[in-house]
């Protein structure tokens, strides 16, 4: 039988109280605020989204998804202790919100295919912007994000009232364009004039894989993983061998990599 939701809720809401009692609660808790918590609700969020992109596992997504409600309680109970809002409200928020974005689901619309409904959420989040007086196309877009995601939202706000690339090629020229402008400034050498052209690059980056309707964050992660699962593979090669990375040439790890890169694509 599964625990009762309302009973583990208010077990958990009772937890955090405890936790952060001025009198009786875990001194490091006593003492957390928002902007040191906020790590790690961003970190809770990249194990979920770990946990999922590996399996995923029941359990470890149980345990991740637990971890991450924890970061929304303690804001929440934070907040309540400043008199803003408690958790009830948090959740009293985003069911109302929800309820508002799906008038087809809850209210008299009639049902809506994908597209559509993402044309219709789309309306009703720049309604909600405009009322909150954020009225500019890219307002909204969360400065705290991963780079290479804002990259790709900001630009996709800008797509929607016509300033975008008609095309991935075309965006592959741009990044032709910039990759040469990169390379005029190696010799200079200047590093902020580097930073600024590498950034150019990485935006175009990101709106390459937006083009091609793709995650550029998912993109960067899997060649990461890709990246650490091949040179994994050179140093258990050289191991075999009794020998390590540092002490082989770069020649020598070429060709393990171009032999890992094989057995890989024959798999």
């Amino acid at each position: 039988m599964r625990p009762d939701p309302k009973a583990e809720l208010a077990r958990l809401l009772d937890v955090m109280a405890r936790l952060r009692d001025p009198e009786t609660g875990c001194p490091w808790d006593q003492v957390q605020d928002f902007a040191t918590i906020a790590p790690y609700t961003v970190e809770e969020a990249y194990e979920v989204a770990s946990a999922i992109s590996a399996g995923p596992d029941p359990a470890t997504l149980l345990e991740e998804l637990g971890d991450l409600l924890f970061q929304v309680v303690y804001h929440a109970r934070m907040a309540e202790e400043r008199g803003w809002f408690a958790f009830g409200d948090v959740a009293a928020s985003i069911a109302a919100k929800m309820i508002r974005r799906h008038p087809h689901v809850f209210g008299e619309e009639e049902k809506r295919d994908a597209s559509t409904q993402t044309e219709a959420w789309e309306r009703q989040k720049a309604s909600e912007r405009a009322k909150r007086a954020e009225t500019g196309t890219l307002s909204g877009v969360a400065s705290s994000l991963p780079a290479l995601t804002r990259a790709a939202k900001l630009t996709g706000r800008a797509a929607r009232v016509g300033f975008d690339w008609p095309d991935a090629a075309s965006v592959l020229v741009k990044l032709e364009e910039e990759a040469e402008e990169l390379r005029a400034e190696l010799g200079a050498a200047d590093r902020a004039r580097l930073q600024d052209e590498v950034g150019d690059l990485l935006f175009v980056l990101a709106n390459l894989a937006r083009k091609l309707e793709l995650d550029p964050e998912r993109c960067l992660a899997d060649a990461n993983a890709k990246f650490e699962r091949r040179f994994t593979s050179i140093e258990t090669a050289l191991s075999a061998k009794g020998r390590s990375p540092a002490e082989a040439t770069l020649n020598e790890m070429e060709d393990l990599w171009r032999a890992a890169k094989h057995s890989e694509r024959k798999a």
